[in-house]
């Protein structure tokens, strides 16, 4: 597990956007930015915990209140990178959140709440990170996140798999057509992260067994252990990767993914 050290200086002078940044793997991908000499734009619909964080993480970061699925949001809260702080290096795209359900019941309105904003924001946010990143004269990055279900499909998460399967391929897409602009996308997939999205499965032990079943290293990731490679992959460590996909996610790719609908019966 991470020991939480950072190097002080790796993003230095470097200016970021993260989207989800109010908790979670967005919180983490922030407050180790911040840790490493980076300045940060948090956005988040959550407006009391980004005001948290600002006290928390100091004049550095900046939170910008805004709904990804809405475009006019998107715009301004990413343009607050430009108008704080001068420029826009990096982005990191985590927001997200589901409603399931088997598809014969599932409703329309469900579909289209985790479809838009697991795929369609990340579209609005990368489309309005690069058009600041274009006039930047620094190499710039984004990283998307989506999840071990782009690959591995999942009862009653039909919406899901395919929004997260869709942040993939966009995020391929992204990085042939940004490649020109001195632009990387990259896209980290991570698998059972313990974070307040998933507490319905850390917090039920026999659903939890179930999934740790499948898991070949016996337990869900921290935030900080899918901020590192974030990091990594936005970092000048990583200049010749652009396109790709990085799972992290434990081994459970490996294994198998459990029946949901008859854990919980």
């Amino acid at each position: 597990m991470s020991d939480n050290t950072f190097d002080g200086e790796r993003f230095a002078g470097r200016v970021a956007v993260v989207t989800g940044a109010a908790s979670g793997i967005g919180a983490a991908v922030a407050k180790r930015l911040i840790g490493e000499g980076a300045s940060v734009v948090g956005i988040d619909v959550a407006a009391d915990a980004l005001a948290v964080l600002e006290k928390d993480l100091g004049e550095r970061f900046v939170g910008a209140t805004a709904d990804v699925t809405v475009e006019d949001e998107v715009a301004a809260a990413v343009a607050v990178a430009v108008e704080r702080f001068g420029s826009l290096d990096l982005a990191f795209n985590v927001a997200g959140a589901a409603r399931g359900g088997m598809i014969l019941d599932l409703e329309e309105s469900d579909w289209d709440f985790t479809v838009d904003l697991v795929q369609k924001g990340v579209f609005l946010c990368t489309k309005h990170e690069a058009r600041h990143m274009v006039a930047n004269e620094r190499a710039c990055a984004i990283v998307n996140v989506a999840s071990l279900n782009a690959r591995v499909p999942m009862m009653g998460g039909s919406p899901y798999v395919t929004g997260k399967a869709g942040v993939e391929m966009f995020g391929k897409n992204a990085a042939l057509e940004l490649s020109p602009h001195g632009i990387r996308v990259n896209t980290v997939l991570p698998g059972l992260v313990d974070t307040p999205l998933v507490a319905g499965v850390t917090g039920w032990e026999p659903l939890l067994n179930g999934f740790l079943e499948r898991i070949p290293m016996g337990r869900p990731a921290t935030p900080e252990e899918i901020a590192a490679p974030c990091l990594y992959l936005a970092s000048d460590d990583a200049t010749y990767i652009t396109g790709t996909s990085l799972m992290v996610d434990g081994g459970w790719e490996i294994s198998n993914y459990p029946d949901v609908m008859k854990l919980v019966g």
